[in-house]
This record gives C-alpha cells, structure tokens and sequence, in this order.
C-alpha cells in the first residue's frame, strides 16, 4: 500500500535523515568541542574584564588641566600631579609657578583652570568668583647669611618682630650693630620679592604692613631670593619654607641660615623658640603653634566659579583626600580630617551649582 506524504511530513522526514548522517554528527562533536574551549577562556578573564571595557572607558577621566601662581605650593603640586596623573593617564596637568599674584590673576582671567595661592584671598577676589579651597599649611621664614659675621650672636639672641619692622618697613635699622647694641656700621642689604606673590604679602603682614611696603632689592621668584642671601654675607632676606630647606638633607640650603625669631621678646632664644635646625622641626613648631600665624599659614588652590569643568573637580577632590598624604613627605602640613572635609564640601557645593546652571 502506498500513501502520499504531505509537505510537513516531508520535511520532517528529510530533517530526520539529515540529523542522522554522519556529517552533521561530526559538525555537532565540533561545535560542542568549541562551546567548551570558549567557555574555558571565558572562565579565565578576570571579573574587571568580564564587567566590559566599555564601562570602564566611559567612567576614565580625560583632559587637561592648567594650573599657575604661588612659588610656596609649587613643590607640592608638582608630587600632586605626578602622581593624579599617574592614576589617571587621560589627564594632562600643565602647571606653571610664578607667584601668587599670578595664579590669582591668571584663574578669574579664565587663563587657568586652577590659581596657586599662598595668602589670604581679598574680598574684591572672592566677589570676582574666585572659590578659594585650603589644601596644605606652610611658613615664611627669615633667611641671613651663614657667613654673617655677627652669625653667633644672631642665633643666641633671635630677631624680634619689633626689629624686624624697623628693618624691613620702616627703614630705621640699617646695620647689623644697631641689632645687636655694639658699634659699627655693617650694613644690612635687605633682599625682597619683586613679584606680586604670598611670601612676601605674609611676611609683611607679620610685621603688620602689606608687600607694598617692604623696603630693600627686589629679586624675582623664591630661588632667586634665596640664591642673593646665599652670595651676600651681609644679606638678609625671607623664603617659603620649601624654598628655605633642602627637600633632600631637610637642611637649610648649603649657604643659609633661618633667622630665628625672639618671640617672647626676652632678648634670647629660650629652648621653646629654637626649632630651625632642620625642616620637620619647624613643621612640628607650627603644628604645635609655636610658630606664629603668620608668617605660618594656609595655602589654597582657587578656583573660578564660572569656570569649573568635571575634571578640575575630580583633581581637586583627589588633592583634599589621597592627596593630603603626600603633604608631610613634601614639607608641609596637610589638613586636618574636619578641614579637609568641609573643603570638600565646599567643592560639591560649587559643582552642583555649575551643573544645574547648565
């Protein structure tokens, strides 16, 4: 007896025949050999990858980052944007000294997106909308001469803040005898900034006058002040403490001495003002506030509020975390955790105010 396959049935009975040739059943031991070579190398990608590359990409930070001003936190800034940049290899940090006036000037010009400043920030600045953030604190020291001839008696007696104003801004002392109550007429060649900067405006203001008013030969830059106190025996000047201290021997620089301060104006240096012999002495000094403030004081990274870009942000928010640890290796003080805390506050406040105006 015959019959007729319908379609359905036909293309069942050819399917059926050839799932059971020889060929196809070779096709399927290879695929399944595949499936499981796949899952093998599947099973060894670490969870990271798995995850896809793609997300990673989409959250890495990218960009340039500009940043200029105050000699006082060049070196540290210079250690905060090795290692940021290291963390985060699409960001590119071009970072510039040349005072804090400078820095200040080149942000609310939109010049940079980051101003390095190492004074306090002026009313007329902050109305500009310059957001001033504290990231680390520092001192101005006085610098001489370790060939001074009247270096001995210097170091048993200090210089009071009284002497000092009557050098630096009044012009009344002239010579190292008028200090130290002999005769003679060696003179005192006072050396200064010549740019507008935080060194100088501090020292000043701890001998209650302003940059302005500082009287004596006017040297460009931290190092070049320096380098005129180291040449001139008779020399006396002022330096940020980074630029005061050999970051390697933690020594004052080969050729200077840091001026000590009579503080309780006694006319000798008592034990708890003799702290200049080396760099983590005086840090120490003025974490215990022996040091007086100024010329102890907080240095700032400041920003332009209408000028503010995500990955400014992030560099900065890095800076008042992670980045607070490289501050005591570098030579300064980094905040404390309530400090640094309502700093970042302040940072979230102004990048939710820029992202909703956008």
């Amino acid at each position: 007896m015959s019959f007729l396959m319908s379609p359905d049935c036909r293309y069942y009975a050819w399917n059926q025949s050839l799932l059971s040739s020889p060929i196809l059943r070779a096709g399927k031991s290879l695929l399944r050999g595949l499936a499981v070579i796949i899952l093998m190398i599947l099973m060894t990608v670490p969870p990271s990858l798995a995850a896809g590359s793609q997300a990673t990409q989409q959250t890495a930070l990218a960009g340039k980052i500009s940043i200029s001003g105050a000699w006082a936190l060049y070196p540290l800034a210079v250690r905060w944007a090795e290692e940021f940049q290291k963390e985060n290899p699409g960001v590119k940090i071009d970072l510039q000294a040349g005072g804090a006036g400078k820095g200040m000037a080149d942000v609310l010009a939109g010049l940079v997106d980051i101003g390095m400043v190492s004074r306090d920030i002026h009313p007329e600045e902050l109305a500009r909308g310059a957001l001033p953030l504290a990231v680390a604190r520092d001192a101005v020291v006085g610098t001489i001469n370790q060939k001074n001839p009247f270096l001995k008696a210097i170091l048993e007696k200090g210089l009071t803040r009284e002497v000092l104003r009557d050098v630096f801004i009044e012009g009344k002392v002239r010579f190292w005898e008028e200090i130290l109550g002999t005769t003679g007429q060696t003179p005192i060649n006072v050396y200064i900034r010549s740019d507008a900067c935080g060194a100088a405006e501090t020292w000043a203001a701890f001998l209650g006058g302003h940059q302005e008013d500082l009287k004596g030969v006017a040297i460009y830059g931290d190092p070049g002040l320096a380098e005129a106190v180291r040449r001139d025996p008779c020399g006396l000047g002022f330096n940020n403490l980074n630029f005061a201290y050999n970051p390697e021997t933690l020594k004052p620089h080969p050729g200077l001495v840091i001026l000590p301060l009579d503080l309780n104006g006694d006319g000798q240096l008592g034990p708890e003002e003799d702290f200049y012999q080396d760099r983590n002495r005086l840090t120490a000094a003025i974490d215990r506030g022996l040091y007086p403030s100024p010329p102890a004081r907080d240095l700032f990274l400041v920003v332009n509020k209408s000028n503010i870009r995500s990955v400014t942000v992030a560099f900065l928010d890095w800076v008042l975390s992670r980045g607070q640890e490289l501050a005591e290796e570098a030579g300064y003080l980094k905040l404390d955790l309530q400090a640094a805390a309502r700093e970042r506050q302040k940072l979230r406040e102004i990048s939710h105010e820029e992202a909703g105006r956008r």
